[in-house]
């Protein structure tokens, strides 16, 4: 389709830019015009093409989860970012755990978001836990299309329609698997910004610059980060952050050197590591290069401080 297609649009393509929401009768609508165009599992491959970065500061804190079905969890809370439409309910059972998207379908549209979503959501599970991990059943209230051959590729078990209820069903097992990003730092902070943009608070700057610090501080034993890798974790672009920082007086490099030398005056004190592993664990390549800082820093060096 090319973009002329969708200037008929209540709301075309031009005007999205700082619109925060779509009424849900325009989103059902399209997609029940993109089904009449792109045929039957449209919506499925829709699903098979989400990246968890489309979610927003929700999808976010989907990286850093824990375990695979703690999005689910999180999802029940905090869906209402995303859309007011939604509602998750987790079954959790000793061998299979059943997933719940309780929205009823009342026009074509709903049921062809209903798809996407439970597409969305194995793509979503594989992505965090770096495996190929697969649900055991989908179910879906609306009838069968003609062809099922998307289906059959998206989900790669048993798919059934008629049903009760739209669920997704996964081993428990597959649902406890460790994600490849769990990080409880990072978790608990993005946790916390997706509770303020739910209720609608705008994180203050004192707060955002204590946890920028603590981000930076987790990170250093990889090497500096960037302010383009701690904005992808809250959530922000680079101009914002810097933005929002200097509204508490500071940069992002100077809450770099903050937490380089707050870092390396605790392992000092309470570790016995050897100086040019400390130099290291705080983003020196070089044990000089340390030394030389950390004088500026408090007037003594390394060694001088630990013996103090």
């Amino acid at each position: 389709m090319a973009p002329e297609d969708f200037r008929e649009l209540a709301t075309p393509p031009e005007a999205l830019e700082g619109v925060q929401a779509v009424p849900a009768d325009e989103f059902f609508g399209l997609h029940e015009w993109l089904d009449e165009r792109l045929g039957p599992g449209f919506a499925i491959r829709t699903g098979q093409q989400m990246k968890m970065d489309d979610y927003g500061v929700l999808g976010l804190s989907w990286k850093t989860c824990s375990w695979a079905g703690e999005i689910f969890e999180r999802s029940e809370r905090y869906f209402k970012l995303l859309s007011n439409t939604y509602l998750w309910q987790v079954e959790k059972g000793d061998s299979i755990s059943k997933v719940y998207l309780h929205r009823k379908p009342h026009r074509r549209g709903l049921e062809l978001s209903n798809e996407a979503t439970l597409s969305a959501t194995v793509v979503v599970l594989q992505a965090i836990t770096e495996t190929e991990i697969l649900p055991v059943e989908v179910t879906f209230q609306h009838g069968p299309p003609a062809v099922l051959t998307d289906y059959e590729a998206a989900f790669r078990c048993p798919v059934l329609f008629h049903q009760p209820h739209y669920s997704i069903t996964y081993t428990t097992t597959n649902l406890e698997t460790r994600t490849a990003k769990a990080d409880q730092s990072i978790n608990q902070f993005l946790v916390e910004r997706v509770e303020e943009e739910t209720k609608g608070i705008v994180v203050h700057a004192n707060k955002l610059a204590a946890d920028v610090e603590t981000l930076i501080r987790d990170a250093l034993p990889s090497g500096i980060p960037s302010i383009a890798h701690i904005g992808e974790h809250v959530g922000m672009s680079n101009r914002t952050l810097t933005r929002r920082l200097s509204e508490n007086g500071v940069s992002f490099r100077d809450l770099i050197k903050k937490a380089q030398e707050e870092e390396s005056k605790h392992l000092l004190k309470q570790s016995n590591r050897s100086i040019a592993e400390i130099a290291f664990l705080i983003g020196f390549s070089e044990q000089s290069a340390f030394n030389r800082a950390f004088k500026r820093w408090t007037g003594q060096s390394p060694v001088e401080y630990r013996k103090q």
